[in-house]
């Protein structure tokens, strides 16, 4: 069937806007399609980790967020620690989820995404050359048909539910009730816990207080929509003592200790990302980095799949990389709304992690899994250290002789195959440039501190993670190529292969 286009995004949230942007970085058409009719202006998760800052600094975003406040320090369960890992950009650093959702979209529109809004999918059929999309809109109902789907429609997905998709987990049983509200003055509480529950009380520099509050033995019940402010001010008296009745509400919800996770984040044409792939409560901002880096790994390999006819392995590889990194980060959730939502019973656990997390491996362990700095794909064989890793920062210079770092270079939305002897860089061109419109060659400097041993050339995939090093063990330079970027755009041709680097 022809399609309208290759790519249709179900979701303008941050995810989807994400995932917008990288498909038409990869130079792929994508309609975007959204049931609001304008953008949320409501804060919620207001977290971007040190993973996600380095992710926008690689597409030139950060300018757009202007001079948000850092916060070297977080929470495991609200026990307090220092989230600092060696990081660009360490710690987390405070976006109401408005201001990325409207960055997002200026970037993705910018590079030429069509954001079609009031748009609310009603059926979806999987062709299997092709998927097709029953939508209906203010001028009434349309189809919309594209090579692949991917659904970034939050946690009540309705791509989910239309596709039948296993989303195995645990239901709700413990909830937070959340409010941003002006015009109370209460003092500052950071999970703090009492006799009868949580609470929670930030101020922000508009004058904004978000209150969070949970009472011990409450047990969640099912809603059909979000509950009303004179809910929170009940349990914020019972559990604190104070009075909220004089504030106004700007936003009020509620988030429970759901855990589910999609068996398979591909079947056949459609693809899952977000919240729409797993579920779980928004314990630091983690829900959000979750999703905006699920939509990082997967649009510049849809992109590359949907140009130039990779094997259905390297979109395979979607599932098979972020599938195990939602699971973690899943895993960890569940124990932290424990140690969150817990009464007393778990007092000695929260002690206990206390005093482990002042020792430095385990504070870094938990650090990295919270930012997100510690996630290394199977991307295959040999044991270099780089491999499967994000790539730090580093200097490298152009072929026209100019200084620029790698991280710029990826804004490009390319691969990056590295030369760290300074010697190899033509021989290297020469075996990549059948990828040269997907693969920049460069010669790069290693900086500061001493590159692993038997680094002398990386292939750097456009998110930014070490697909190949140079190594006895590695796989030849040119399987690597083919493996993430697809098919060469011609045949190569036989030539004399140059003794180094090894390709093999």
């Amino acid at each position: 069937m022809a399609a309208d286009t290759q790519v249709i995004v179900v979701g303008a949230g941050p995810v989807g806007l994400m995932l917008a942007g990288e498909l038409r970085l990869g130079g792929a058409q994508v309609v975007v399609l959204e049931r609001r009719s304008t953008p949320t202006t409501e804060s919620r998760a207001s977290t971007l980790h040190a993973r996600t800052m380095e992710i926008f600094d690689s597409r030139g975003l950060l300018l757009g967020l202007g001079e948000p406040p850092n916060e070297p320090r977080g929470h495991f369960g609200g026990i307090p620690m220092d989230l600092t890992l060696p990081s660009t950009r360490p710690g987390q650093w405070k976006v109401p989820q408005f201001r990325t959702e409207q960055l997002l979209q200026e970037w993705a529109v910018a590079l030429g995404a069509d954001v079609r809004r009031s748009w609310e999918v009603l059926e979806l059929t999987d062709h299997g050359d092709s998927v097709e999309v029953t939508a209906a809109h203010p001028g009434g109902t349309s189809r919309v048909r594209g090579a692949y789907l991917v659904a970034c429609d939050g946690e009540d997905s309705t791509v989910r539910a239309l596709t039948g998709a296993e989303f195995p987990g645990q239901p709700t049983g413990r909830e937070l009730l959340r409010a941003d509200v002006v015009g109370v003055d209460i003092p500052g509480r950071r999970f703090e816990r009492l006799e009868h529950g949580l609470a929670v009380a930030a101020r922000n520099p508009e004058g904004v207080t978000r209150v969070m509050v949970h009472e011990f033995g409450g047990t969640a019940q099912p809603r059909t929509a979000e509950p009303e402010f004179g809910e929170v001010v009940d349990v914020w008296k019972r559990v604190v003592g104070e009075d909220l009745s004089s504030g106004k509400p700007i936003w009020v919800n509620s988030f429970g200790d759901a855990n589910h996770q999609l068996s398979a984040y591909r079947t056949g044409r459609v693809l899952f990302a977000g919240d729409a792939a797993h579920q779980q409560m928004p314990i630091g901002g983690q829900a959000l980095n979750l999703g905006l880096q699920d939509a990082v790994n997967l649009g510049w390999k849809l992109a590359i799949q949907v140009r130039h006819g990779s094997a259905d392995d390297l979109l395979d590889s979607y599932h098979d990389e972020r599938h195990a990194v939602g699971e973690r980060v899943l895993a960890n959730i569940r124990a932290q709304a424990l140690l969150l939502l817990g009464g007393p019973e778990v007092e000695p656990l929260r002690t206990l992690m206390a005093e482990l997390m002042t020792a430095e491996p385990t504070r870094a362990t938990l650090a990295g899994m919270i930012s997100g700095l510690d996630v290394r794909y199977p991307v295959g064989e040999g044991a270099h250290p780089l491999l499967g890793a994000r790539l730090p920062d580093l200097a490298v210079t152009t072929p026209e002789g100019s200084v620029s770092s790698s991280t710029a270079l990826l804004r490009t939305g390319r691969g990056l195959l590295l030369d760290f002897t300074g010697d190899w860089t033509a021989s290297l061109r020469l075996i990549a440039e059948p990828w040269a419109d997907r693969v920049s060659v460069l010669s790069a400097e290693w900086g500061s501190g001493t590159p692993p041993e038997g680094t002398g050339a990386v292939l750097v995939r456009p998110d930014g993670h070490t697909a190949w090093a140079e190594s006895a063990q590695a796989v030849p330079l040119t399987s690597a190529l083919r493996r993430w970027f697809g098919p060469p755009r011609h045949r190569p041709e036989q030539r004399h292969r140059p003794e180094q680097p090894s390709e093999g």
